[in-house]
């Protein structure tokens, strides 16, 4: 009992701000900043969340931000899948030294390439396009270190059983490693997205026209440029909650998947 009423406590916690934040979208801006706090408005003020939705194109903004972040998520899992399959089961020259480096890659920070990738995008013509935001995303390390780890997993007899019958290595990884996998790739998929959805910086950096914005940009001129900064903290509040609504959304339909990786983890540990 001890146990679950400190889980209760620390997702409570955890679910507070996202309360907070729903709940300010329908108060006045006197309630927001009252001394002491109303954990509930006085009344409903729906009308809110509907200035909000009309005072910018949030709709664009979200469209443009689940899309890419779609395509990059399913860019990864290509490249990702592939790289760590060499990585894992595949034998050749310097094997370990080129993990080493592809993994060394993981410890540079972003913003120590955002400079040569800026000028590599203008050589090629991709800024200011959904182009240039996807390709410049579609590999990460992060997700092929995580793909590796669950390759590794995986007995090597299975994949020499498919080469004695027949199998070519496309076929091996996308109909038998893949499949047992399927956890792992839930979790990158939907670590991807959310991160790609929520970026901020390389996208405002490579991006000018505002039919590319995505949310966290959009949500930005909302703010300044609307003049909203400091006079509309309930229409703040209110964009700020159904722009994120798509990621409770898709964590609602992933969450079984995302604890079976959870336990898979826990149970190769042991």
């Amino acid at each position: 009992m001890i146990r679950y009423a400190v889980l209760t406590l620390i997702a409570l916690v955890m679910a507070f701000p996202f309360y907070w934040m729903i709940t300010s979208g329908l108060k006045t801006n006197d309630e927001i900043f009252r001394m002491p706090p109303t954990l509930w408005p006085e009344h409903l003020l729906w009308n809110n969340y509907v200035d909000a939705w009309h005072a910018a194109p949030f709709a664009r903004y979200m469209l443009n931000s689940m899309f890419v972040g779609a395509a990059i998520a399913l860019l990864q899992v290509i490249n990702s899948s592939m790289m760590a399959y060499a990585l894992t089961h595949m034998q050749f020259r310097l094997k370990g030294l080129f993990t080493g480096v592809v993994l060394l890659g993981y410890m540079i920070p972003s913003t120590a390439v955002y400079l040569p990738s800026y000028l590599v995008l203008s050589k090629l013509h991709l800024l200011d396009s959904y182009s240039g935001l996807i390709l410049s995303n579609c590999v990460s390390v992060f997700s092929i270190f995580l793909i590796r780890q669950a390759f590794l997993q995986i007995s090597h007899e299975l994949v020499e059983a498919g080469q004695l019958d027949g199998a070519s290595h496309f076929r091996i990884l996308w109909t038998m490693l893949v499949p047992l996998a399927r956890p792992t790739f839930a979790v990158m998929i939907l670590i991807t997205f959310i991160e790609q959805y929520n970026n901020y910086f390389w996208p405002m950096l490579i991006t000018k026209s505002p039919d590319l914005q995505l949310v966290s940009a959009g949500l930005r001129s909302f703010f300044v440029e609307g003049g909203a900064y400091g006079l509309k903290w309930p229409q703040i509040m209110a964009a700020s909650a159904f722009t994120i609504a798509p990621l409770l959304v898709l964590f609602l339909f992933t969450q079984k998947t995302i604890m079976q990786s959870v336990n898979m983890s826990a149970g190769i540990s042991k």
